[in-house]
């Protein structure tokens, strides 16, 4: 499996894949224009999307998904690690993600990945159309977490 770059138009496909990592469609499509996609795909199948936002040379990594069967596999480590590459070539210090107070794993994903808990963002999540809960637990608050590149 390769990681590229993706510039065609977002196929629904990608859309379901984004939207497994963030339901709310109108943000996606915020956050899409003037982003850096990257995919890495099996055959034909996409298996995994990330979404880079370039602001004033602060990356941001807007979005991650892997599809659930290839879930476990290291996708997932393997597109941080080019968005992480990506970012540092572009000249960026840092790369920031942000998650969910209830998203366990993908907190510990990050921190394997070397990013730290930053900040969080009270009552991030509690606008989207409908709630979000995760173990158990309601996601309210976006937490931030950073890596020096």
């Amino acid at each position: 499996m390769n990681i590229e770059v993706y510039e065609e138009e977002i196929t629904p496909d990608l859309m379901n894949l984004l939207l497994s990592a963030d339901p709310d469609k109108k943000a996606i499509l915020s956050y899409l224009s003037g982003a850096l996609v990257l995919v890495c795909k099996d055959g034909d199948i996409f298996v995994s999307i990330a979404v880079l936002i370039n602001s004033a040379g602060a990356f941001e990594l807007k979005n991650l998904a892997v599809l659930k069967p290839y879930q476990g596999l290291g996708i997932a480590k393997s597109m941080i690690q080019k968005s992480k590459q990506i970012a540092k070539e572009a000249g960026a210090k840092m790369m920031e993600v942000g998650t969910g107070n209830s998203s366990f794993s993908q907190l510990a994903l990050y921190q394997k990945c070397g990013f730290r808990m930053h900040s969080i963002e009270p009552n991030f999540f509690k606008s989207y159309p409908e709630p979000i809960i995760e173990n158990g637990v309601r996601c309210i608050d976006m937490v931030r977490l950073r890596v020096e590149l």
